[in-house]
């Protein structure tokens, strides 16, 4: 039988790979001016680089330890996710695909944070002139990763009273 904690690393390189691949392909195919209409009035997709976290935050920073300040806590993350993780059995399903989505996804932003400094976005789905700002692979794998964490703290244990 395989061991649990070499699928959750196992899911979480393929976040990671499905990363890069989508964001080497936005890279080397769109200009940052450029816009691939995939449905029109509601999804695009750009290019564009994201000097801060997610969804732009901190984008336009002028704090020069910025991108060191974001690279450390991103690895913090990292090794606490992997060290969480190398005891799977501990781990409901949700919380272990959880952990393994937002593990993936921040292996993916901060591989970019300490190549380029920056994070290439290219997701853009808007309605009219109201937007969503623009996100990548990762940033969806943290995203569906978190909500699993979240609803795996707000529902009850099974064998527990439901004490309101």
């Amino acid at each position: 039988m395989v061991d649990r904690r070499w699928i959750a690393y196992g899911a979480a390189a393929a976040v990671f790979a499905l990363d890069r691949l989508t964001k080497l392909l936005v890279e080397a195919r769109i200009g940052f001016e450029d816009t691939v209409k995939v449905i029109p009035g509601f999804f695009d997709i750009v290019h564009s680089q994201n000097r801060g976290v997610a969804f732009g935050i901190f984008n336009d920073s002028a704090f020069e330890w910025r991108t060191a300040l974001l690279v450390v806590a991103s690895l913090a993350a990292v090794v606490v996710v992997s060290w969480i993780l190398r005891h799977p059995e501990r781990l409901d399903r949700r919380m272990f695909w959880g952990l393994a989505l937002v593990l993936g996804g921040a292996l993916g932003n901060v591989y970019d944070r300490i190549v380029a400094g920056q994070v290439t976005d290219f997701l853009l789905f808007y309605v009219g002139d109201y937007q969503w700002p623009a996100f990548n692979a990762a940033d969806s794998a943290i995203v569906v990763g978190s909500g699993l964490l979240l609803i795996d703290l707000v529902r009850p244990q099974r064998g527990t009273a439901n004490v309101p």
